[in-house]
């Protein structure tokens, strides 16, 4: 299964804001609806292909409610996310899959809410330590080229 999950921007209640809107409900109603971080909502798909279409559903509430839109594809990595910009660029062929491991926005974890990423390159294979502020944990983020560098 193919994990798509949307950061809410802190000024919403993201899941208020998509289940009060007829468009964006009919688009989850086929979804159970999971809350991995804080003011999140997650939904599992069928796969990558499904997990772009519905970003692409949900398009209009992403650009007003939306901070990060991350896509969860086992297949490619087992711990890492993929942003919804490299999501699609695999989807459609742009990259492999093999070839999305080196740019990284690393997110703290606190409290179960996401802080500032650190932008990162993998190096030797490795993830490097985030090092922005006391965290419990982080959590990975693939992202493609243009995301990375700028």
């Amino acid at each position: 299964m193919t994990r798509v999950c949307l950061i809410g921007d802190p000024d919403v209640n993201l899941l208020y804001e998509l289940l009060s809107r007829e468009t964006a409900r009919d688009a989850l109603a086929t979804y159970e609806i999971h809350e991995p971080f804080a003011n999140s909502v997650a939904v599992d798909t069928v796969s990558l292909g499904a997990a772009v279409a519905l970003l692409n559903d949900l398009n209009w509430y992403c650009v007003r409610f939306v901070e990060e839109a991350l896509v969860f594809e086992p297949s490619i990595s087992g711990s890492e996310w993929l942003s919804r910009d490299l999501a699609r660029a695999v989807r459609d062929g742009e990259v492999p899959p093999e070839e999305t491991d080196q740019r990284l926005k690393i997110f703290g974890l606190v409290d179960d809410e996401l802080v500032e990423p650190l932008f990162a390159r993998r190096d030797q294979g490795t993830v490097p330590e985030y090092d922005l502020r006391e965290i419990d944990e982080t959590v990975v983020v693939r992202v493609s080229e243009s995301e990375f560098g700028g």
